[in-house]
């Protein structure tokens, strides 16, 4: 597929980014791809371009872009090592919401102002912390997101004020969410409470649970579980498909 890397200004800074596009002279629907927390990196831009392939420009955005020229961490071993550890987690708190939502909105900019992006409105999907990112935004961006995607995400549903599923009645997207098998970040409580609030908002969606652990859908994860993968990609270009239009 084709890749082009360009950057994006922000309220903070420059972050770099990559977009796919299918084969073509297009445009297709845009979607914004938020990694999971071990951040942009080769399997990342494998994913990216897999969607891409089945018809969307798709934006890969340097979610750490505010740690400088940081370096990749290993799936397999960033959380036994406790300096790793560390470090991630470190970055990883360094996003808040309100950054989250600031960043969504130069994305989406970015996407609606390129000749190969069609519409107004976009899909966002997203890993683990990039799950809850895409409902955040979901939330936050009404008017930007037909679709959002979280998979393996988790926090979805919490005790805090900025809690994803606080955003239900905000939302005017269509909402998909793949849960792992015992996942405390994503618990069948957790589903519930989520379910009850998009429903009561009216918001079209699917909770599923997917038979694979945490993690289940990206190819460096230890977990990582090429059934459950196959699936999610076939829901996901379903909810988009349905969703998003030229």
């Amino acid at each position: 597929m084709p890749k082009i890397t360009d950057s994006v200004t922000t309220a903070d800074g420059s972050c770099p980014v990559s977009l796919f596009t299918p084969d073509g002279p297009g445009p297709w629907p845009g979607v914004v791809m938020f990694p999971d927390a071990g951040g942009v990196r080769d399997t990342f831009d494998q994913m990216a371009a897999k969607l891409a392939g089945y018809g969307y420009a798709v934006l890969l955005p340097d979610v750490y872009y505010r740690s400088g020229d940081w370096a990749p961490f290993d799936m397999a071993t960033v959380f036994s090592d406790e300096q790793e550890r560390k470090r991630l987690f470190s970055m990883i708190g360094g996003i808040t919401a309100d950054k989250i939502t600031t960043d969504a909105g130069a994305f989406f900019d970015f996407l609606a102002a390129r000749p190969e992006v069609s519409g107004e409105r976009f899909g966002a999907c997203g890993y683990c912390m990039g799950g809850r990112t895409s409902l955040v935004v979901a939330g936050r961006l009404p008017e930007r997101v037909a679709a959002a995607a979280s998979f393996h995400g988790g926090g979805l549903v919490t005790d805090a004020a900025d809690s994803p599923h606080l955003l239900a009645d905000r939302m005017r997207a269509t909402i998909y969410v793949g849960g792992a098998r015992n996942d405390a970040s994503f618990t069948a409580e957790h589903a519930e409470q989520l379910d009850k609030a998009l429903t009561a908002a009216g918001v079209a969606h699917t909770i599923e649970w997917y038979a694979a652990g945490h993690g289940f859908a990206v190819p460096d994860n230890p977990p990582y579980d090429p059934a459950a993968a196959e699936r999610h990609w076939q829901a996901m270009t379903e909810v988009f498909g349905s969703a998003l239009t030229g």
